[in-house]
């Protein structure tokens, strides 16, 4: 099974925005994809079903084409919108470390490609004490890292980049996301600058709003994503 690790510089970059637009792109290819979010917290109660819903995992669910079960994309979820171990404290209960890593062997044999989301940003925590990076160091998939455009994000991507390269995981590129509408002065400079110190790279630039990237810069709809995700296997 082929897999993908996607995470971001921080916590409401568009990790789940990108990671279906993903997987609609491979279904168009009648690629069979799975997603996997190993823990998630931050619920919303549906009245009219009487029970908690979780957002992203109703997103991913329906981007991988409504086969899979929900516990299969997401087995551990929490109600609070906190990072999850304190999300499950909150809740009498802990995160399961172990069916972190094992909650992946559902898709064995089952997808050809497994786009696995992590939680907040490369070093969040999923855990009483592993990070979102733990996990993706034991999965060994490429890392496809999400980055804000706005002010801040070269550090912060640089940042997250170096992490990943010290944990010897391949890199399979940086997509810079347009989550707001309004664009600050580093905008217009931020992916130049960005590209004068990696050599990691620049896929495109999405806006988080929308279901395709902006055309004028590296449109990620010409990237073969079957054959970027099979030449980044650690």
């Amino acid at each position: 099974m082929h897999g993908l690790f996607i995470t971001g510089t921080d916590t409401n970059v568009g990790k789940t925005h990108l990671t279906c637009w993903i997987a609609r792109r491979l279904r168009s290819n009648n690629i069979c994809v799975g997603a996997y979010k190993p823990v998630c917290s931050g619920a919303d109660y549906d009245a009219e079903l009487k029970q908690f819903v979780w957002s992203d995992v109703e997103r991913l669910w329906d981007a991988t084409g409504r086969e899979f079960n929900r516990t299969d994309i997401c087995p551990q979820q929490f109600q609070a919108p906190v990072a999850p171990p304190v999300a499950a404290r909150m809740q009498g209960q802990h995160v399961n470390a172990d069916l972190l890593r094992t909650g992946i062997t559902v898709w064995k044999d089952r997808v050809d490609v497994l786009l696995v989301e992590g939680v907040g940003g490369w070093l969040s925590p999923l855990s009483e004490r592993e990070t979102v990076a733990d996990l993706a160091r034991d999965f060994g998939f490429g890392v496809l890292v999400i980055a804000p455009q706005r002010l801040g994000m070269i550090g912060q991507t640089l940042l997250t980049l170096e992490s990943i390269a010290n944990r010897q995981l391949p890199i399979v590129g940086v997509i810079v996301n347009e989550i707001d509408q309004t664009t600050d002065r580093s905008s217009a400079s931020n992916i130049e600058e960005l590209r004068k110190f990696t050599n990691v790279p620049i896929l495109g630039v999405f806006q988080n709003d929308s279901n395709q990237p902006l055309q004028s810069v590296n449109a990620l709809t010409t990237i073969n994503w079957m054959s970027l995700i099979q030449s980044t296997r650690k």
